[in-house]
């Protein structure tokens, strides 16, 4: 089966300035292997091909929401999202029994500002959505799998981050968990354009498409295969730069919506 990857857009490589973070790890097989709380959204996007996305679960009243970017759910080329996606939690070498593995997405939030009839740099600081999941016998993702916390901005300088997803284009091919690690750099003003700004940036990251929507997480305890989602992965420069989207203050009303809260 082909792979019709929901891409990191690189058509805005120039938001980039040379005032960049510093150089990050680039993209690494996690040496845990697969972690729980951390997946791969699929689905069927026809032809023969497969969609591919990245995302997180997070901690929620009722224990199934994933975190994720909102242009793996909505573009301008499919501005509904896809009749069926299933997100597997601790995604490995599955591709034929993502269903039989994974939680049916039931509920797609993403907000007002991602309207995808406009303009990608108009619409990019919007670039995060939630996922509703519904049970698998009876028990929701969170109870088997955990959770990662949730932190909405602002997200502090200089923290050390891991870069979480499924790459999909040579040389990954989306079948194991990457990551990339450095620190958070919040880009303001004379770092970046407009559209990136607030938005945190990893450098040396050859991350491609198919890790949309990955988390950012801070403070990851091996133990617990959590930690704090700071932010999704939005988009990169094609050159070795991601960025990630934080969730605004102004997302807490998407997440409750989300989350039955």
């Amino acid at each position: 089966m082909r792979i019709a990857r929901s891409p990191i857009p690189v058509a805005l490589a120039a938001v980039l300035l040379a005032f960049g973070a510093r150089p990050a790890a680039a993209a690494q097989p996690w040496a845990e292997g697969p972690v729980g709380t951390v997946g791969k959204l699929m689905w069927d996007a026809g032809g023969g091909r497969l969609g591919l996305c990245s995302g997180a679960v997070v901690d929620a009243p009722n224990g199934s929401v994933v975190a994720t970017a909102a242009h793996c759910v909505r573009t301008a080329a499919g501005p509904e999202p896809p009749a069926e996606v299933w997100f597997v939690p601790g995604y490995h070498h599955g591709r034929d029994t993502y269903r039989e593995d994974g939680w049916l997405v039931t509920g797609f939030h993403t907000p007002e500002g991602w309207d995808v009839t406009r303009e990608t740099s108009a619409i990019l600081p919007h670039d995060y959505a939630f996922l509703t999941l519904g049970r698998r016998d009876g028990r929701t993702v969170q109870e088997v799998h955990g959770a990662n916390r949730l932190a909405f901005e602002p997200v502090a300088e200089g923290g050390r981050v891991a870069v979480l997803g499924y790459p999909a284009v040579e040389p990954y091919d989306g079948e194991t968990l990457h990551y990339c690690a450095g620190e958070t750099d919040v880009l303001t003003a004379g770092e970046a354009e407009e559209p990136n700004l607030g938005g945190l940036l990893l450098s040396g990251c050859d991350m491609t498409a198919g890790s949309s929507g990955g988390p950012w997480l801070t403070d990851y305890d091996p133990a617990t295969g959590s930690g704090t989602l700071v932010a999704v992965m939005s988009v990169g420069s094609g050159q070795g730069h991601v960025v990630g989207r934080p969730y605004p203050e102004g997302a807490r009303s998407l997440f409750a919506a989300a989350s039955g809260g």
